[in-house]
């Protein structure tokens, strides 16, 4: 049975996070880091600084859509996230 992951990246060039959802963080992440187009293109130092696992897609969406709400309201909760893993 596959697992779901939602994970946040930090670029210290952008001063900025990135959140998103996905099956596997190694290759979402070479991708990335590599020539991707969109938002994470901007920059090449990205880092992850945070995951979480779920059973389920519908889950990790849930949990994705959540945190995002809070990156739009209150960027310091992305930073107790990322600074407790």
């Amino acid at each position: 049975m596959s697992k779901f992951y939602i994970y946040i990246l930090f670029s210290e060039s952008l001063n900025g996070y990135y959140i998103s959802s996905t099956q596997s963080i190694d290759n979402r992440l070479k991708k990335h880091l590599q020539s991707n187009k969109g938002f994470t293109s901007k920059a090449k130092d990205w880092l992850l600084v945070y995951s979480e696992t779920f059973e389920t897609r519908t889950g990790a969406v849930r949990r994705e859509r959540q945190i995002k709400k809070w990156k739009s309201r209150r960027r310091g909760c992305l930073k107790c996230l990322a600074s407790s893993s």
